[in-house]
């Protein structure tokens, strides 16, 4: 690999991105075929599904549709937030679907959907923050999928606990809120978002009982090394289960940067770390997201 140079400031293993040509081998991904993904894509088409595997261009789509597992993305598919790395449109989000709830829950059915991921993007122009449509979605799909188990990947519902506790009451095996990125880049990085109400509402979670509490880090976006390794004792300390870390990619020009990609070598390294802490489980590789083996994460 051509131009590599060394950071100072960071492990050897860590590969300025500004000074490399095109993505490293490590971050090609297959394009998705398989009779299973093309049913699975038939059905997110024919109902009208926002799922984050497509808003999110998630690398790992193939593999996990491949698999017959998918996220599902409630409450639309336009954010009231503008986060830096986030390839979900912003803007003036569309008017509550309440038939969605039924929908999910259907196609979760016809799928045959052992293990569910449900995430929403953000709506701060709702005065319940949806998380009305979020109780809702849960309960139709434990009336109509008796046997599936479920996350529910949620925003920070800006620290409310009148909506947080909908969520607790719901019961869902995993509850999931990502933290996204270490805490100086915070402001950049996820810019209505804070650190603090993050590792708040992960503690919140924990203590009225949710069973399962998970967290993901993004790398890439200019992080140091020792940032990462606090950021993993920081969910720890706010007793989070599980934790993934995957390689941050530009969703697009308009997005923040790629600064640095991190190696496998380097990924083994702070999965080894956050094992070490306590972490019931660690997904850290260049290609893992929030929802990646996310039927795991129950066990």
């Amino acid at each position: 690999m051509k131009n590599v140079v060394e950071n100072n400031l960071l492990e050897k293993t860590q590969i300025k991105a500004e000074h490399v040509t095109g993505k490293p081998k490590w971050l090609k991904v297959k394009l998705p075929i398989g009779q299973k993904y093309t049913e699975l894509r038939g059905l997110v088409d024919k109902y009208s599904l926002n799922t984050i595997c497509t808003s999110g261009s998630c690398p790992n789509m193939g593999e996990c549709w491949g698999e017959g597992t998918a996220t599902f993305m409630i409450l639309g598919n336009i954010c009231t937030r503008s986060c830096g790395f986030c390839g979900v449109k912003t803007g003036r989000p569309e008017t509550v679907d309440w038939e969605e709830p039924e929908k999910v829950a259907r196609s979760i059915k016809i799928m045959n959907i052992k293990h569910a991921v449900i995430t929403s993007v953000d709506r701060d122009d709702l005065k319940d923050g949806g998380s009305i449509i979020w109780i809702e979605t849960v309960k139709a799909i434990r009336r109509m999928n008796t046997n599936t188990t479920l996350e529910t990947l949620i925003p920070d519902f800006q620290g409310n606990e009148t909506h947080l506790d909908r969520i607790i009451a719901a019961n869902p095996e995993v509850v999931s809120h990502n933290v996204e990125t270490v805490r100086r880049l915070t402001r950049e990085v996820r810019i209505q978002a804070k650190y603090d109400r993050t590792l708040e509402v992960l503690r919140y979670l924990k203590e009225k009982g949710i069973n399962r509490t998970k967290s993901g880090i993004m790398l890439g976006l200019g992080e140091l090394e020792e940032e990462v390794y606090q950021t993993l004792r920081d969910l720890r300390e706010a007793n989070v289960d599980v934790v993934t870390i995957g390689q941050y990619l530009q969703p697009s020009k308009k997005h923040l940067p790629v600064k640095e990609f991190i190696t496998p070598d380097q990924f083994a390294k702070y999965e080894e770390y956050g094992l070490s802490l306590g972490f019931r489980h660690v997904e850290s590789g260049p290609l893992v997201r929030s929802s990646y083996k996310a039927q795991k994460h129950i066990l």
